[in-house]
């Protein structure tokens, strides 16, 4: 599995994770959550290999210490991940790519 299609993978389990959690009241925001990951997930899977986002990720040690294995975020992306409800797939990466950069300097 390449690295992009880890990535992918784990925002679509998240995703379905988000799809299967009932919470009363919750307004819709496991459902609005579930889709933004959803389509994250579809959107992420256009990405070439060479995106600057997965030198990012490397870095970070997102996939393990030689870069090479399943996508594993660390607590803060994982935070950012988990609380997405809403926008633009791309932002959601973003919000990541940010992230990482500002613990990495």
């Amino acid at each position: 599995m390449s690295r992009i299609e880890s990535l992918a993978e784990y925002l679509r389990a998240e995703g379905r994770r988000k799809l299967d959690r009932v919470e009363v009241r919750d307004g819709g925001r496991n459902a609005r959550s579930a889709l933004a990951l959803l389509d994250a997930a579809v959107y992420t899977r256009s990405l070439g290999d060479d995106d600057p986002l997965m030198a990012v990720l490397m870095e970070a040690g997102c996939f393990g210490p030689h870069g090479f294995d399943d996508f594993q975020p660390g607590e803060e992306v994982a935070r950012i991940i988990r609380s997405w409800e809403s926008g633009e797939p791309w932002q959601l990466l973003m919000a990541i790519r940010f992230a990482l950069q500002g613990s990495l300097t």
